[in-house]
Order: C-alpha cells, then structure tokens, then sequence
C-alpha cells in the first residue's frame, strides 16, 4: 500500500470549490493533473478521466465514484488492468475552517501488487497533486474576488 495526502487552504467557500471540482469540463483548462475529465460526479457514476504525469506520459482510467457528498467529498476508485494488480482510491474533501475559508485535502491510497514497483511514478505524481491543489487555489480564489467585484 501507498498513500498520497495533500492538503492546501483556500480562502473561498465549500460550494464554490464543490462546483469546480464536479465541472469536469473544465478540467483542461485549469488542471495541470487531470488535464481530462468527462462524466457526472454521482456515487455509482462511472467517469473518464486522463492524468498528465511529469515525465509527459497521459494515462487514461474510467474510475467509479464511490462517495459524491456535494461541498464535501468526492471519491473514486479506478484500477490497471485487472483488480489485485494496481488500484488507485482518489478522494477530494474540503473541510470549513471559516467563513469563506477552507481546508482542501487530496489524497489516493494505492493498493495492489505492482505498487512496490511504482515508487519513482508515485513520487511524481505526489508532485502534481500538490500543483493542481495550487492551481484549484488560485482559481477558486479568482473566481471569488470575480464575484465580489461583479456584485459591487
């Protein structure tokens, strides 16, 4: 087993990082991870979705979502070829912290036989989980300040 966990804050609110987390198609245009995501974030969905990794490699899945709690969490899980040999459980919470303010937390716990055998992959990635908790920061942030000036 091996474990990824991340987490950032983010001065915005649980809804508004709910709302670019579930809008997959916008994926390409922010996301230096997941540079590809098509489906409907609800438990049992199944999702397409391509992660970009550092060395300029894509790997494409169709995880299924297992958790869909709008503002909290979404989880899914998705596997290599057939189960046992590379699983991969990947989860998003966001956790208030105040008003307008939020923890997120972005991990995958990894699972299977060939994972021992994926050590370097796995630390590079760990890198783009932390540049695409960044980018969600600075979007969600911008996005925020966008509506504070549109109201005014």
């Amino acid at each position: 087993m091996h474990t990824i966990f991340t987490e950032t804050e983010i001065n915005s609110t649980q809804k508004n990082i709910w709302n670019i987390l579930t809008d997959f198609e916008a994926y390409a245009i922010w996301n230096p991870l997941i540079t590809h995501a098509a489906g409907v974030a609800q438990t049992r969905n199944t999702i397409t979705i391509s992660v970009q990794q550092h060395n300029g490699k894509k790997m494409k899945f169709q995880p299924k979502i297992l958790v869909a709690e709008q503002d909290r969490e979404l989880r899914w899980i998705g596997k290599l070829f057939t189960r046992g040999l590379f699983s991969g459980e990947h989860y998003f919470q966001i956790e208030p912290l105040e008003k307008n303010r939020v923890r997120f937390i972005h991990g995958e716990i990894f699972t299977g036989v060939l994972v021992r055998t994926q050590q370097k992959m796995l630390a590079e990635l760990e890198k783009g989980f932390e540049e695409m908790n960044f980018a969600l920061k600075r979007r969600a942030e911008a996005m925020d300040k966008l509506k504070f000036v549109i109201k005014m």
